[in-house]
């Protein structure tokens, strides 16, 4: 039986999870890119809390093709980020490849100032 794109991607995701968490002091940067969006939180996974957030529906990310939106993202989760005085986090890439939108979200963030 075939495996589709999207049960590829879990699987990778199952991966990656079992390896990291994120904590207070070092929180996880959660990425998902749907077809049309882009979105990223920062997790406390031992609290189980969402601590920032932020998506290209944002009014404050201008419009525009997918990697200057995902670079616009980063660059909004950064300031987010200092506001909650959080300066490090462990990348999760969700099961997505790393390139593109994001790779250019990733960057963003490294721009805004989060170490990773």
């Amino acid at each position: 039986m075939a495996i589709t794109k999207q049960q590829r991607r879990l699987r990778t995701k199952r991966i990656i999870r079992k390896k990291i968490s994120g904590t207070s002091e070092r929180p996880r940067l959660s990425v998902f890119r749907s077809s049309k969006n882009i979105y990223a939180q920062l997790i406390d996974d031992a609290a189980g809390v969402t601590l920032v957030s932020a998506s290209s529906q944002d009014n404050a990310i201008p419009g525009g093709n997918g990697i200057e939106t995902g670079k616009a993202v980063g660059l909004l989760l950064a300031e987010k980020a200092k506001a909650v005085s959080v300066n490090e986090v462990v990348m999760d890439r969700n099961g997505f490849r790393f390139h593109g939108r994001v790779k250019a979200l990733a960057e963003g963030a490294r721009e805004g100032g989060l170490k990773f």
